[in-house]
């Protein structure tokens, strides 16, 4: 990891992510009475549970309403959803007032156009592999993991990593 990205991710209070094309591989599963399914990263929900041990809230921010997503953050502990954003950096002061934080404190992964003014905004922006090239050439880091396969992680795993260095196992 770069020394600049190292640096940002000591600094991350707070982890913001998308939904679709980041947790989920972005594909939609539909039943013959119109139920919408998702698949969710069982890898993501650790990484979301690690960070939250160390008191590193994570945040989802998605232009979706979907109660899948609601059941899925619940079970994972996931601090907040602000569903049905059209337009995500907006949400951006209102989460620094109410969580406390600095805009430096902040990660967002987002994978596409409508991410890419948040990607600008925070401390530290960051996109799976397979992201939208805006997307790709806006964000700090980009992962090599794709959407749905672990990015989330990827990102945790960072970001703990860089804020205790000398921590080998964060599940303890």
């Amino acid at each position: 990891m770069n020394k600049n990205i190292l640096k940002k991710c000591q600094k991350i209070k707070i982890l913001l992510t998308d939904v679709d094309g980041v947790l989920t591989d972005g594909g939609m599963y539909y039943t013959k009475d119109g139920d919408v399914m998702k698949k969710f990263y069982v890898g993501d929900g650790m990484g979301i549970n690690l960070l939250l041990k160390k008191n590193i809230q994570t945040i989802i921010i998605t232009k979706e309403k979907n109660q899948i997503i609601r059941t899925w953050a619940n079970k994972m502990n996931v601090k907040k959803i602000y569903d049905g954003v059209k337009q995500k950096e907006a949400i951006l002061e209102k989460i620094l007032v109410n969580f406390k934080v600095k805009i430096f404190e902040v990660c967002y992964i987002g994978d596409d156009v409508n991410d890419v003014e948040l990607m600008k905004k925070v401390g530290l922006s960051a996109c799976p592999k397979n992201a939208n090239k805006l997307a790709i050439n806006t964000a700090d880091y980009i992962c090599k993991a794709d959407g749905g396969k672990g990015a989330l992680r990827e990102i945790a795993d960072m970001i703990l990593y860089a804020k205790y260095p000398n921590k080998k196992n964060f599940y303890d």
